[in-house]
């Protein structure tokens, strides 16, 4: 497992999402809860890069694969959701996230932009393990060989 691609692709999935809502910010759109739902698209596309490199180099292993994909989607993740609060604070802070109170995943009322971020961090956090647990899944049907078991017991990678 490689650090360095677990990275890159994770600011693949950064620069996707980032991209995206500023775009959507800049239609107006950015209040559509079911516009978020694209993002999908970036994190899929993150993952299963690195599990295609992963499967290129030939590693095989399903509990190291799974890690692989976590770890790009969590570093993609916690780069999105800092950038979204420097965001906000530059855009006036919680006086900005007010125009927003109905797409708040979490709670109701009108939470801190840190109580916003932690809310994102969670969303994300689930869209991250369904990725990489789906993907896996996908993967494992594709090729035999990544039903392979991973352990120091029985494999040396």
């Amino acid at each position: 497992m490689k650090t360095s691609r677990i990275l890159t692709n994770g600011i693949i999935i950064f620069l996707g999402i980032g991209v995206f809502f500023l775009f959507m910010e800049l239609l107006g759109l950015s209040k559509n809860i079911y516009l978020r739902l694209i993002n999908f698209v970036f994190v899929i596309y993150g993952v299963n890069r690195t599990l295609q490199q992963n499967h290129d180099e030939g590693n095989y292993g399903y509990y190291t694969n799974l890690a692989a994909g976590l770890l790009t989607s969590v570093s993609g993740l916690i780069m999105s959701v800092a950038a979204f609060l420097i965001y906000v604070s530059i855009q006036g802070g919680d006086i900005y996230l007010e125009k927003y109170h109905q797409s708040y995943l979490f709670g109701s009322g009108n939470p801190s932009m840190y109580q916003f971020g932690i809310s994102l961090f969670l969303e994300g956090l689930a869209a991250c393990a369904i990725t990489s647990f789906t993907l896996m899944q996908f993967w494992k049907d594709k090729d035999r060989k990544i039903n392979a078991v991973d352990d120091v017991n029985h494999n040396s990678y």
